[in-house]
């Protein structure tokens, strides 16, 4: 299936929509079993509940993390070949955002479209994706 701006959003279904809402209501539910009957046996079921999904919001964020030091890597690369010397000397000034919606500019846009978010200091990720005209896909997300 093609990429483009309107569908690159990743979503996991078993994550998003099974494994989340799961815990989240047995977070939900524990806390309603504190509140009928409180002792230390319920608070522990919360606290549990809590954990769990804390849990799976963390692992998730913390794979979101890696994925994004791995993208900036991958552009460090990629702009060290494709840009000019003016802008490889400026990659320093890109943040990791701004570097996350780079990644779908071609290599044809990417020079020019480095130039205008450093120069412009555009800084928001959906702004700087709306500026790609040939998008490339990344079929390999967390």
């Amino acid at each position: 299936m093609e990429q483009n701006y309107k569908n690159h959003v990743r979503y996991v279904p078993v994550f998003h929509f099974f494994v989340l809402p799961v815990l989240a209501a047995n977070f939900v539910w524990s806390v309603h079993f504190v509140r009928q009957d409180f002792s230390a046996t319920t608070v522990i079921g919360s606290l549990t509940a809590l954990a769990l999904v804390l849990g799976a919001l963390f692992g998730r964020m913390f794979a979101l993390t890696v994925q994004n030091r791995v993208i900036r890597l991958e552009m460090r690369l990629r702009m060290m070949e494709l840009l000019p010397a003016d802008l490889k000397a400026r990659f320093g000034e890109f943040r990791p955002g701004q570097l996350v919606a780079l990644r779908f500019a071609s290599d044809a846009e990417l020079p020019g479209l480095a130039r205008k978010v450093l120069d412009e200091k555009l800084v928001d990720q959906k702004a700087i994706k709306l500026l790609i005209r040939d998008w490339q896909g990344d079929f390999l997300r967390a």
